[in-house]
């Protein structure tokens, strides 16, 4: 490894944030990938200073100075986050056959790309692992153990996968239906409370309430037995939140800063999910402790009973 010729390709998906995706790029040239696709959607009609930042942000995204074959998917109309997002994802692997993922605010550590690399040819063909993510909310996680652990929670910002495990994202409509997701989850999560948040998000995203792909690509990877890989240290750092931000608008919420994960990389012992990692991510993810979660709950009407 170390040879960037056989580094995987790289999705860079874009909108109108072209300081973000400024920052993003300068890595990506760090590591001069021989493929970059970039994903665009388009400007939002009621929003007249877009179509500017949008033109923008693509001019910096295919400003590349090294070999490398570049091909773009430009939106003319605004499709929104989920729709210009998992239709960018598609086209990329109808061009190859795996890759890293990039959003325009999420800013790798350079050791992130060989990780990736790595760790997509360590489990190619692997039907247990659907993803590799660069992501971990507590910024390090057994580092003396392993350098990266097994997760039903993988992280979306900065990630990798092959294209026939995003085949999985497509779900039919039977399986969409809100009984059926609550057994699939209670089937593979612990814990309750992660049961009904999380069956609460993915029947909000399935049903088009609200608007992410993220929760579907939960639930395809969950429906089909799969893991995500997590770094020992959080690889990724996101500048995204804010006013300006999609899902991120809380500029308080604590980021982890990007670190760097040199090889060896060092396999767990077994190809089990996390299930101590995965509670302390899943609380990270919300940003919630015990009573904000009970104030969570009564104020969309969920009811639970929480043990104490």
């Amino acid at each position: 490894m170390g040879n960037w010729a056989d580094t995987a390709p790289v999705l860079l998906l874009v909108f109108n944030r072209p300081d973000h995706t400024a920052q993003v790029m300068e890595q990506i040239r760090q590591a001069e990938p021989p493929q970059l696709f970039v994903g665009a959607d388009g400007p939002r009609a009621d929003h007249p200073d877009d179509a500017r930042r949008c033109k923008r942000a693509r001019e910096v995204a295919t400003r590349v100075e090294w070999d490398c074959e570049v091909r773009t998917l430009f939106r003319n109309e605004n499709l929104g986050c989920k729709e210009a997002v998992s239709s960018a994802i598609t086209w990329f692997f109808e061009h190859v056959d795996e890759g890293i993922i990039l959003e325009d605010d999420c800013v790798p550590d350079p050791s992130f790309f060989p990780y990736c690399e790595y760790l997509l040819e360590k489990y190619r063909g692997d039907t247990r692992v659907s993803m590799v993510s660069g992501q971990n909310l507590l910024g390090t996680w057994k580092e003396d153990e392993s350098s990266y652990h097994f997760s039903n929670f993988g992280g979306i910002w900065g990630w990798a996968t092959w294209s026939g495990m995003w085949d999985m994202y497509e779900i039919d409509e039977e399986l969409k239906k809100p009984e059926h997701v609550r057994r699939v989850l209670e089937g593979a999560l612990r814990e309750k409370l992660q049961v009904v948040l999380r069956s609460h998000g993915v029947n909000r995203a399935l049903s088009g309430e609200l608007e992410s792909w993220g929760y579907q690509w939960f639930y395809a990877r969950i429906l089909n037995h799969t893991l995500a890989i997590a770094p020992s240290r959080n690889l990724v750092s996101n500048i995204g939140f804010g006013t300006d931000a999609t899902h991120t608008k809380q500029p308080e919420r604590k980021r982890q800063k990007a670190q760097s994960l040199s090889p060896p990389f060092i396999a767990p012992k077994s190809v089990l999910p996390d299930h101590k990692y995965d509670h302390k991510f899943f609380e990270a993810s919300r940003g919630l402790g015990k009573n904000s979660i009970l104030n969570f709950l009564r104020k969309r009407r969920i009811e639970l009973e929480i043990m104490a």
